[in-house]
């Protein structure tokens, strides 16, 4: 090892005489040499690089609910379509980083399928394993990250959707006392005619008071009728708007219970691929146990020839 030198020097030295006569400039010279002591960054790996850009789409998908959440769920500042159009901004999004995640599990998948494994040792195999490994936690760290940013809308959407059910049923009560009240001026009305109609009796005619008791009649009925209608459509609009939450809570609950299936078939084959690679190693085992027992059989007997041998010699 004494005769061993640093040439670092001298191959620096080297290089700059080298680019000196190729016609380097000062500046081209200054990073050229610069680039033995600052290195290059290795470049990453596009499974890298796309979960990076999902995570920069997911924290840009939590600000824009920040930034919009007042107009969303305060009533008096945005009208309806303007809150359409944010939720339907989020759904955009919330869309595109799910196709994000799931070319990122393509990805996995096919890194895994299209993966040689080498004949001799494991370490290849191992670190491979590993590989996915994380690469699977990163996409479960994605998953629940976009999970919970979409929770958060959720609760916001729930309360835009209790204030519309909360604004519709006391619309209903007060219809429904509205029209208590207008019953009582109709029946002081009619006691009002029937006065009148006592009073004129000898003017009027009788088909004349029998076509205003008609129009009345059929006044009341139609009065009777739009007003249950309107109940009516009160009610299936009360009921349409929580249907319409539940629907979305329940896509969200199937959304999750997809990510955790996904998850656990993901475990089921790696716990697959390493019971197969245990029984692998059980057969070798059981054939070097095989083999050993054989040879010691033969060591025995060869033993024990030669101790027969070496006493029939001997004697």
């Amino acid at each position: 090892m004494s005769g061993v030198r640093d040439r670092t020097v001298d191959f620096k030295e080297s290089v700059r005489v080298a680019a000196l006569s190729h016609g380097y400039t000062e500046s081209q010279l200054a990073a050229l040499m610069s680039s033995f002591i600052i290195r290059r960054p290795s470049p990453k790996l596009p499974f890298t690089n796309t979960a990076i850009k999902t995570l920069e789409s997911i924290r840009e998908l939590e600000r824009f609910i920040v930034k919009h959440r007042k107009d969303y769920v305060d009533l008096h500042r945005t009208t309806e379509q303007e809150r359409d159009n944010i939720e339907h901004e989020v759904g955009v999004f919330v869309k595109a980083c799910k196709e994000q995640i799931d070319i990122l599990k393509n990805r996995i998948h096919a890194e895994k399928s299209g993966s040689s494994k080498s004949w001799l040792g494991t370490r290849d195999e191992s670190s491979l394993m590993d590989l996915i490994a994380h690469q699977h936690g990163v996409v479960l760290i994605l998953s629940e990250r976009l999970h919970s940013v979409t929770a958060q809308f959720d609760r916001f959407r729930t309360i835009r959707f209790q204030d519309a059910i909360n604004r519709a049923m006391p619309r209903k009560r007060i219809q429904k006392k509205q029209e208590t009240k207008a019953v009582e001026p109709s029946k002081s009305n009619l006691v009002l005619k029937s006065d009148v109609s006592k009073v004129n009796q000898e003017v009027s005619t009788a088909p004349l008071r029998v076509q205003e008791q008609l129009l009345d009649n059929e006044t009341r009925a139609l009065q009777v009728e739009l007003t249950n209608l309107l109940d009516a459509v009160q009610e299936t609009e009360t009921k349409m708007i929580e249907m319409s939450a539940l629907n979305h809570l329940m896509s969200t609950h199937v959304l999750q219970q997809a990510q955790q299936i996904q998850y656990l078939y993901d475990q089921a084959v790696e716990a697959t691929n390493n019971v197969e690679r245990g029984n692998k190693e059980l057969s070798q085992a059981i054939q070097r146990n095989s083999s050993s027992r054989t040879f010691l059989l033969l060591f025995f007997f060869v033993l024990t020839f030669s101790v027969l041998f070496l006493d029939w010699y001997s004697s």
